[in-house]
């Protein structure tokens, strides 16, 4: 894989990957065959900057343009390490104590989310009085360990997106609020808007909401609207909470004001809406939706430290990545030794040095005996994230 400026593509070349938001683009496919004047011309007009191409799969770069490897790439975590202070989470109780009621948690959460979004589906008022308990269970079970819930809420599959991503939301805005140090009602307010950010999602369409294709210029612009239609319903429901109610309707404005659905410059969005975009955008990114699979959590950091110049607040983005680590728990990385291993615990000091267990030698194409290995004491490193799918039937318990 090669990155490119988009003023090197030539008709011929496979694209495999658009750099940027997929708002900042005419594709809803990032991996195409480039094979037509006009699909050029809409990418050289467009505000995308580069591109990934597979020279395996289309013509290469030609003699003295320039590129960038995918080994290249991790040039962009380690520089973010540099700029982050790894301070992880402190917790109260192990990942292996935690994660038995943290399910619990999830459950609960799951089916009160597909209750409320339901009603609110068939016109009734949002029922309140369930929000707020709600968040209080899922701020406990963080608060015990942040790990535990946050590697369930990453779980969800296409069918279940609209109401796990609520949750999830909920899960990143407490968690990173209390990074940030957000206590009290101000950590209770950003979990209820976390619950409750895509509420207005409920009177969109189902057939825009989950078209598998491309939206058209109308579809799009139904979806925009879905802030203003959850704010609107949170206002009937009687919500005052200010902050959920802000979060409701500007969860997707950025801090280069060319958000929805106010456009608003950056010194009119609040901390809680720059936190609600990064939380939104993260889970969004790395769950599997009916148009695409979701990224690893790593590949979505990587992507996001991209798009972070003029789309979210740079402190609080670093604040997120502290929260979640590069290599969240539950990683499938590759080691510079050749062998699989997953990610058991966050580094001490160092976010591209967690506690791994390895399983697998790709040198032998074998499994191994697992083995618990802290990288910031031993010689190996992480060389790659890697796609799960192939290797789930082969996972240690962690």
């Amino acid at each position: 894989m090669k990155k490119i400026p988009v003023r090197q593509l030539r008709i011929g070349m496979y694209i495999h990957e658009i750099c940027g938001s997929w708002m900042d683009h005419p594709f809803w496919k990032s991996s195409f065959l480039l094979n037509s004047d006009q699909d050029l011309r809409a990418l050289l007009g467009s505000s995308v900057h580069e591109v990934w191409i597979d020279p395996d799969r289309g013509l290469d770069v030609e003699l003295g343009d320039e590129s960038q490897s995918v080994h290249d790439s991790q040039d962009v975590l380690l520089s973010l390490e540099a700029g982050v202070k790894s301070a992880p989470p402190i917790s109260k109780a192990t990942f292996e104590d935690e994660i038995s009621r943290a399910k619990l948690v999830h459950a609960k959460a799951r089916k009160a989310v597909v209750a409320m979004f339901s009603e609110v589906r068939m016109g009734q008022s949002i029922p309140m009085d369930q929000a707020y308990p709600l968040v209080d269970e899922i701020h406990q079970s963080v608060a015990r360990n942040t790990d535990a819930l946050l590697s369930l809420v990453r779980l969800k599959n296409a069918d279940d997106y609209t109401y796990l991503h609520s949750v999830a939301v909920c899960a990143l805005m407490v968690a990173l609020g209390k990074q940030m140090g957000l206590e009290g009602d101000d950590l209770r307010s950003a979990g209820v808007a976390g619950l409750l950010h895509d509420v207005g999602k409920m009177m969109v369409p189902d057939q825009v909401l989950n078209k598998p294709g491309r939206l058209t210029d109308e579809e799009f612009s139904i979806i925009q609207g879905h802030p203003l239609l959850g704010y609107e319903a949170l206002v009937e429901a009687k919500m005052e909470d200010p902050v959920v109610l802000d979060v409701c309707l500007h969860h997707h404005e950025r801090m280069d004001g060319r958000g929805y659905p106010d456009k608003l410059d950056a010194e009119k969005i609040t901390l809680f809406a720059r936190m609600g975009a990064v939380c939104d955008v993260y889970d969004a990114i790395t769950s599997d939706r009916c148009y695409k699979k979701g990224w690893e959590p790593a590949e979505a950091i990587r992507k996001m430290v991209e798009w972070q110049e003029g789309h979210f607040d740079k402190e609080v983005f670093h604040s997120f990545i502290r929260t979640v680590g590069i290599y969240p728990q539950g990683t499938l990385v590759r080691l510079k030794s050749g062998r699989l291993a997953l990610v058991v615990e966050q580094g001490e000091h160092n976010l591209l040095t967690p506690v791994v267990k390895v399983f697998f030698s790709l040198k032998q194409n074998s499994a191994i005996q697992p083995e618990r290995i802290d990288l910031s004491k031993a010689r190996d490193a992480i060389e790659a994230a890697e796609d799960p799918d192939p290797w789930k039937h082969l996972f240690p318990p962690l």
